[in-house]
């Protein structure tokens, strides 16, 4: 053991699809990791593997000596509130409290001076990854004291992909930095939380981009439909343009290979249509966990033009029918002062 608890290597309170795929990650690294859950069960697979279950946070700490390093990977919001505020009266000094789950990074400022008040630690890390983190490894983007993060760097370097996961910017230094590895120090309090909050509008835009490009491609074949002829139908000015029937599994498959826009969103889309071209399984409302709103808010406070992610946020917004009210204004507005009735189309 390194230099977390003197009885694990990390304490990990939440075994959910994260949680449970950072300790199968660090089990096998060798490391030792003690977790807890409101699931037995989910505490008993991560046993089956290695770990020390227990059945509580509470029994966790009473268990363990300090120095403790312990991860709460819960759902954000009120849980993580609620499980930290327990963990604030549960821990001894030089103890260092991580929160990975996607809280905002005001909170994470906060809760540090609480954390410091009782003279132990708290990290923010922003961790990405999803459910394939397990075995793709985790990226990691951590804020507070530099001491408390020295301390885990076998943390860090067990759950990070590692330097091979991507070709080097520069070879030609000898040494690789944390950030080749796949973490990172951003800054104080806050700092991981933010960076991670950023990291999320864009992939906001960048989903956007994917499914607005697709979904272009889809509808190509404008030309091929019989459309309505009424005053209330732009017509299709030249339907001859317009009659391709594209393979969207096809030519997202295509672009993973040496395309300008191959990334890791491309490379599961292709998956997903691979599995199912029609996507008929999904209803399309996409929900929003609260990162993109918050990197806008941040962008408004400090007078930043985001177009793209407001835009995508927005989107979302729409896609749970939350501008149903709105167009249906617009439809009646456009009855009142043209008696235009509504198209089908």
């Amino acid at each position: 053991m390194s230099q977390g608890s003197t009885d694990h290597d990390l304490l990990m309170i939440g075994a959910g699809r994260m949680g449970a795929g950072l300790v199968r990650r660090l089990l096998r690294s060798g490391l030792s990791v003690g977790v807890t859950d409101v699931s037995p069960e989910s505490v008993a697979a991560l046993e089956s593997l290695g770990a020390t279950g227990y059945p509580s946070v509470e029994a966790m700490f009473v268990a363990t000596r300090g120095p403790r390093a312990v991860w709460v990977m819960v759902p954000a919001g009120d849980i993580t509130s609620s499980v930290l505020e327990t963990v604030l009266g549960l821990v001894d000094a030089d103890d260092i409290v991580i929160d990975g789950g996607n809280s905002r990074y005001t909170d994470a400022i906060a809760r540090a001076a609480k954390f410091a008040a009782r003279d132990a630690n708290f990290l923010d890390v922003g961790t990405s990854g999803g459910v394939w983190g397990d075995v793709r490894g985790f990226c990691l983007m951590i804020g507070g004291e530099r001491n408390a993060v020295d301390r885990l760097r076998h943390i860090w370097d067990a759950l990070a992909p590692g330097v091979g996961s991507a070709e080097r910017t520069d070879a030609s230094v000898a040494t690789a930095t944390p950030q080749e590895a796949g973490w990172l120090h951003c800054g104080p309090s806050g700092a991981g939380h933010f960076v991670k909050m950023v990291h999320n509008g864009i992939e906001y835009g960048a989903m956007a981009a994917y499914a607005e490009g697709l979904n272009i491609l889809a509808n190509a074949d404008a030309g091929l439909k019989v459309r309505t002829k009424d005053a209330e139908t732009s017509p299709l000015s030249n339907p001859e343009h317009y009659q391709y029937d594209f393979d969207l599994a096809a030519i997202t498959e295509v672009w993973r290979r040496g395309s300008v826009v191959a990334s890791w969103l491309l490379d599961l889309t292709a998956a997903a249509l691979a599995q199912d071209p029609d996507l008929s399984t999904y209803q399309g409302r996409v929900s929003d966990s609260g990162e993109g709103r918050w990197t806008v808010d941040a962008a408004v406070d400090i007078g930043v033009p985001v177009p793209v992610l407001a835009s995508a946020l927005f989107s979302r917004f729409a896609s749970r029918g939350n501008d149903d009210t709105a167009n249906k204004v617009l439809s009646a507005m456009r009855k009142a002062f043209g008696g235009h009735l509504e198209s089908p189309n």
